[in-house]
């Protein structure tokens, strides 16, 4: 590169870079480092620009590779940029802005070498890379042998050491996005790795008493959200406020191997207005859920997974376990604030379900908060927009209701937070409605979508876990709520009607013909008599449990009467139907009694003075306790009929 250097098109003609990847091994004390690393770069701003820059290093890379093994070239500069940072920090606190760019420029050239020699050889290989030098033929330098290890640590001191400034920021983000890379191994296996090498330094040895510091760095890098500087303030030249040309090339191996680690293979992209307003908080966030994710050594957990589910609050004054070396406190308020906001990239949402999955000490602050809206709503929205987000996107969002939802406090308190003019919610204008109504309409909603378009089981029975889990504890139910209840209701219906005669038409048409195999409708009779059956035990639920509390659902049950009395007798719904049975009977009888031609507030009083004068002991009263056991047993359920949700770390639970 050098001085001269400062577009795509001249690289693969460099004088420098051809040296470096040439045949002459080069000291780590020659004067040729100060000239390759004295270059500015013009920064690709678009995929088409990165895929040129990879196109145009591709030879030099190729040489080096082949080179290497004899020059020990790699390993030089390598030593460089570990000799340039041991006096980073002094050179932050005194400004010397031209020791930071040329160690920023090292750094750069290294990780974008990496990226290359990760993608074309194995671990061994890799490591095989670092360790040779410029000697004889079969002599090693044993001093070597753990220069990837030095590297590693090198990094995570920079990230957990060097103070966040202006002329820092870039070398930082560096910094990160090379452990990503480092990390991105995985790529390129189609197997779980169990015995990475990567791994093994990060998880033992000189790394491990950095743990707690870096889960912690990368987590207030995501909080604080701190923006790239503008290109005056660089040490290099840059014409966006993008982060650097590494954090381009890097960013979308970044997003794929958190994708493959936590998700099993599918995922998207941060938007590209996300990456803009902090690059270095999006690359922090993505490396820590790589870290998270990382599988357990046979002999130690993954300490970053162990420092992630016991962090604590800055206001716990209670002691640290002796148990967890790598426990920690943060500010949850700025956590918090941090997740409300965030949550339209789905690494966001990964770090809020990651959290209140595995951290008992956010979940129980979570569900403590007074404002869960700034929360919950953000979360519906994703759900909401189903058609344009991927579909691991919904299913975090959608377990986090579950977990939420298991909680019957976060039950009832929905049901307080009055919400006014919801204007992302199409369907009908929400002047007023209750947290809890609103979440219903989504969930509702989502289900309704699913049957039309995607019909995924796994989506279909989580979303009517979250309502089983909610039952008991609705209160005073939107109208349009309630309509929306039975009416989901009356879609199952025709649906368990329609696959009923097709059954029966299949089975008559089969008489005499053994040509054909016919199709399974008995599996989905199945189906969908559990899914029917689960939405009579929702409704079942809440009339037992709070029937005075809900007359608009009372008064859309008796208007849609009439779906009910197949099931009566039906042999799957007989026990289920007696509750609903009693309360349609009861309530049509004191109708009658008033009269005929009443309004809908007359019969909205009777209603309310008819949930007065019934005995809750005729009342079958289903425990608590069955419907949360049905809702688990069907998130147990749905992995099994969703193969692209197998693996991931949403369907690892078990919950």
């Amino acid at each position: 590169m050098g001085a001269n250097s400062s577009s795509i098109s001249e690289l693969p003609e460099n004088e420098y870079l051809k040296k470096l990847a040439g045949a002459e091994p080069i000291s780590e004390n020659d004067p040729f480092w100060n000239q390759l690393l004295s270059f500015s770069f013009t920064t690709p701003t678009n995929s088409a620009d990165l895929k040129l820059l990879e196109e145009a290093t591709i030879s030099v890379c190729k040489s080096l590779v082949e080179k290497n093994p004899r020059t020990g070239n790699l390993g030089s500069l390598v030593k460089v940029f570990l000799s340039r940072t041991k006096e980073l920090k002094i050179s932050a606190e005194c400004q010397n802005h031209l020791f930071i760019w040329q160690a920023h420029n090292a750094l750069f050239i290294i990780c974008c070498l990496l990226k290359v020699f990760i993608s074309r050889m194995s671990e061994e290989e890799l490591q095989l890379h670092f360790t040779y030098e410029d000697k004889a033929p079969g002599s090693y330098g044993t001093e070597c042998e753990d220069l990837i290890e030095e590297l590693l640590c090198c990094l995570i001191q920079l990230i957990v050491e060097i103070p966040l400034l202006d002329i820092t920021y870039s070398i930082s983000l560096e910094a990160v996005t090379t452990l990503i890379v480092f990390l991105s191994c995985q790529l390129f296996h189609k197997e779980i790795l169990r015995e990475s090498i990567i791994h093994k330094y990060l998880m033992h040895g000189r790394c491990v008493p950095y743990t707690s510091r870096l889960v912690k760095t990368l987590l207030y890098n995501f909080i604080r959200q701190e923006r790239s500087p503008p290109p005056g303030t660089h040490v290099f030249q840059q014409q966006t406020d993008g982060g650097g040309l590494l954090y381009g090339i890097a960013s979308g191996v970044a997003t794929g191997l958190w994708t493959v680690f936590t998700l099993g293979g599918v995922g998207s992209k941060a938007s590209p207005q996300l990456e803009r307003c902090s690059p270095l908080a999006n690359q922090s966030l993505l490396l820590l859920l790589v870290l998270a994710n990382l599988t357990d050594a046979p002999d130690t957990p993954n300490p970053y997974r162990q420092a992630i589910m016991s962090f604590k609050n800055t206001q716990d004054s209670t002691a640290f376990s002796s148990s967890n070396p790598h426990a920690f406190q943060i500010n949850f308020n700025s956590l918090y604030t941090a997740l409300c906001e965030q949550q339209k990239s789905d690494q966001a949402t990964l770090l809020l379900y990651t959290l209140l999955h595995q951290n008992s000490n956010v979940r129980t602050y979570v569900l403590a908060r007074t404002d869960i809206e700034n929360l919950v709503l953000p979360i519906l929205e994703i759900l909401y927009h189903v058609e344009e987000r991927n579909s691991h996107h919904v299913y975090m969002a959608l377990i986090i209701l579950l977990i939420l939802t298991e909680d019957d406090g976060f039950n009832r308190s929905i049901h307080e937070v009055i919400l006014k003019n919801i204007t992302w919610y199409a369907e009908r204008i929400l002047t007023e409605i209750s947290l809890g109504s609103l979440l219903i309409l989504v969930v509702i909603r989502t289900i309704q979508y699913n049957m039309t378009r995607t019909r995924d089981k796994y989506l279909h029975t989580n979303c009517l876990a979250a309502l089983a889990n909610m039952s008991a504890q609705f209160r005073s139910l939107h109208q349009y709520a309630a309509q929306r209840i039975i009416s989901l209701f009356s879609l199952l219906s025709k649906k368990h009607n329609k696959v009923l005669e097709q059954a029966t038409q299949s089975l008559r048409g089969s008489i005499g013909s053994t040509d054909s195999p016919l199709p399974d409708y008995a599996q989905d009779l199945n189906v969908i008599e559990e899914v029917i059956r689960m939405m009579l035990e929702i409704i079942n639920s809440c009339l037992t449990n709070s029937l005075h509390h809900n007359p608009n659902l009372v008064y859309a049950l008796l208007y849609k009467r009439d779906l009910f009395e197949q099931f009566r007798t039906h042999p799957s719904f007989q026990d289920i139907m007696q509750n609903i049975d009693l309360v349609i009977s009861f309530f049509s009888s004191r109708l009658e009694q008033a009269g005929a031609e009443l309004s809908v507030e007359r019969v909205l009083e009777i209603i309310k003075q008819g949930a007065v004068a019934l005995p809750k002991d005729r009342l079958r009263n289903l425990k608590s306790n069955e419907m949360k056991i049905d809702a688990k047993r069907l998130h147990r359920w749905s992995p099994t009929l969703h193969p692209r949700a197998q693996g991931g770390t949403i369907c690892k639970d078990g919950r």
